[in-house]
This record gives structure tokens, sequence and C-alpha cells, in this order.
């Protein structure tokens, strides 16, 4: 059995850790140690290289401000023990650079329906990462919900499709004042047909795109109806300033396609990512 550090327990890491503790020894650590007081079954490091020492396989899970700091940290105890980001627009390169020669990447994608462990995550593994450690990432994630591996050059698009995604559906279900438990049919298929053609167009296969947006609209519908919030409200929740999903809604609110709405995404995701 598999030791898993986690760094930072926020929506992603506290959802990822309490699902797959049943599995493995997981280990936690957040700067703010509110957030990880009387845990069950889940142990709490009381410092980063603390957290380092005992795991085998670390998963960063911490805002995009910290990143740096946290790969500075770790740098001198990773060795070649393996690394998980989930952090959007950060490349595998960029986190090779900072952690020296050796390091093993894998880069994840999830979404908003992780949460009640009805995401989409995608995967993507640097060069020196095997296809080991993408299947053990793979196995990680399908704690969350479903996964598809991509390659790297698509991770940008997928944060624009998967990623950006549920506040498309939110947008969708409330412009159309859908009811979430009768959704008519004509209405959900004429929606995933665009969004699958848009998801194609940002560079995934048909059959890619109709995996992607699938489990985006039935993800985000399914959190709707366990969580009870108003689409509205959940679309703030999930627009961050300056971000991909704020790039796409302002194409849709200026009476723009969705196709446009979510190459507007890809290209911010473009914009903020680091590939260096």
């Amino acid at each position: 059995m598999k030791n898993i550090g986690i760094i930072g327990f926020g929506n992603m890491g506290s959802s990822l850790a309490e699902r797959i503790k049943s599995a493995y020894k997981v280990y936690v650590f957040d700067k703010d140690n509110s957030k990880t007081r009387n845990l069950s079954r889940i142990e709490t490091s009381r410092d980063i290289p603390g957290l380092v020492k005992c795991s085998d396989v670390v998963i960063l899970a911490v805002k995009p401000q910290d990143f740096a700091g946290v790969l500075a940290e770790i740098k001198d105890w990773i060795g070649a023990k393996l690394v998980i980001s989930i952090a959007a627009g950060i490349t595998t390169n960029h986190i090779e650079k900072a952690l020296g020669r050796g390091s093993r990447v894998i880069r994840v994608m999830p979404n908003m329906p992780a949460k009640i462990a009805q995401g989409i995550s995608c995967l993507s593994r640097s060069g020196l990462a095997s296809k080991k450690d993408l299947e053990l990432a793979d196995t990680l994630f399908t704690y969350l919900g479903k996964t598809v591996k991509i390659k790297e050059e698509l991770m940008n698009s997928a944060t624009a499709v998967s990623g950006s995604g549920p506040a498309y559906v939110l947008r969708h279900l409330e412009s159309e004042r859908v009811n979430i438990h009768r959704i008519p049919r004509e209405k959900k298929s004429l929606f995933l047909n665009d969004f699958q053609k848009s998801a194609q167009g940002v560079g995934f296969t048909f059959g890619q795109a109709k995996v992607l947006t699938e489990a985006v609209f039935s993800g985000t519908v399914n959190f709707l109806k366990k969580t009870k919030i108003a689409p509205s409200e959940l679309v703030k929740q999930v627009t961050s300033k300056g971000g991909t999903t704020q790039a796409a809604l302002r194409v849709l609110d200026g009476g723009g396609s969705l196709i446009e709405a979510v190459k507007a995404a890809k290209a911010r995701a473009d914009e903020l990512s680091r590939k260096d």
C-alpha cells in the first residue's frame, strides 16, 4: 500500500483525501492548520518536508499563487518520488525544472463535480514519468469520477472544456429555465451537440469530446441536485476573476456561440500557462 501525501487541503485536496483514505495511507498538510484538525483516518503533517519524507507520491493541490513556494520547499526532499499536480496552467516541464533532474510528474485537471465523486479528470505525464506512474495517478483520480488520459498539449483545452465546462452547463440550464429533475431530452441533446463540437474545436477527437462533455453535463446536474445551490450562484462560485471561465462567459454574455466561448477560454488558458 502506497503512502499518499497531499499538500493543500482545499476543495480538491480534501475531496481526494477523504475518498482514497480507505485504500491508502494518507498524509496531508495545509498552511491553514484549522482545515486539517480532527480528521479521521488521515494523518496531518506538521510541515511540508515531514509530509514528503512519509510519502511515496506527493500531490500538489495548492493555489497557483502558492505553487512556486511549495516547489521550492519540496525540492530538497522529493528525490525520485512521483509528483502529481492539479494546478491549472503549470506545465510538467515547469515543475521538472523547478525540482531538478529526475523528477517524475503527472499533471491532472479535475473539475467541480469531483467534490461529489462525479467529476471528470484529464491526466497527462511528463517525459520521465512512466506508464505505470500514469496508471497510478489514474487509479487515484478514479475515486473522484471518470478519467481521460490525454497529451499535455491538450491540457489547456481540457481547462476550457472540462474545467470551465460546469459554468456552460449552469448558464444553459438557467437561460433555458430547465427543471433539473425533468430535463427535456431535446434541449439536452442540442446543448451536448454544441458542446461536443466546441470541444473538437479546441483539439479533442470526437470520442474524447463525447466522453468529456457528457461527463461534465451529468456531473454538473447531479452536483446541483445534491447541493441544491441555484445555478446562478454556482456560476459565481466557479468563476475566478481573470480566469478561463470568465473569458468564456464574457463571450456568451455578448451573444457569442458556445464554440467561440470555449475557444476564448482556451486562449485565456494559453495566456496564463507557465511553460518554462
